[in-house]
């Protein structure tokens, strides 16, 4: 795998179910970009399943500065979260949201159990999501005299570089998307292409 190359859901996916003693587990895993997504998204879950006891969540953010959080929303500390979150580790996803919701069947499982339970449901969900390989981009910028608009374009193409924007005028400047893994086999190459700036923004 490529420096900064990383794997996340492609969409969402919803009621994975795992049983135990009359307890109902359902798993949701759900694509993220941001923290502020989470909230809304456990929210309809608790709509959609009023009649469950617990809403047991873990998330990860980030490629390169990874965050993430573990949430047991009243089971014992640690039996819920954690076996969550170790099943998104274990697939090695980023930017996702997994919840567990649970039915309570009037009998404990106690909390070797309970980590059984909410794991096994993260992985039953986790099993059945498409994951899609992505790549961390960042912008490039070429300024250079339209005299040399060919020669940059043949180099564009030729590295199948990605446009973003572009000003064609006397003074060009065309912004492009590059993967972080080739961005310093990209800079050795504008060094050697006259007539032509670049910077990496």
């Amino acid at each position: 795998m490529n420096e900064g190359d990383y794997f996340t859901l492609d969409t969402p996916v919803s009621g994975a179910i795992f049983k135990d003693k009359g307890s109902k587990f359902l798993g949701f895993a759900f694509p993220i970009q941001s923290e502020a997504a989470i909230k809304p998204l456990i929210d309809n879950l608790k709509k959609e399943h009023h009649a469950a006891r617990h809403y047991c969540y873990a998330w990860q953010l980030g490629v390169e500065t990874i965050i993430y959080r573990t949430n047991d929303d009243g089971e014992p500390s640690n039996s819920a979260g954690k076996p969550i979150y170790g099943q998104i580790v274990s697939k090695n996803l980023t930017n996702i949201l997994v919840v567990v919701v649970r039915y309570y069947g009037g009998i404990n499982l106690g909390v070797g159990g309970l980590i059984h339970a909410y794991k096994t449901a993260a992985q039953n969900c986790l099993n059945e999501v498409c994951i899609l390989k992505k790549t961390l981009q960042t912008e490039l910028l070429l300024k250079f005299d339209y005299k040399y608009l060919n020669k940059v374009m043949h180099f564009i193409k030729e590295y199948k570089l990605t446009f973003k924007t572009q000003k064609m005028e006397l003074v060009c400047e065309i912004k492009l998307l590059i993967s972080k893994s080739e961005v310093s086999k990209i800079e050795i190459l504008l060094t050697e292409m006259q007539g032509v700036n670049f910077k990496i923004l």
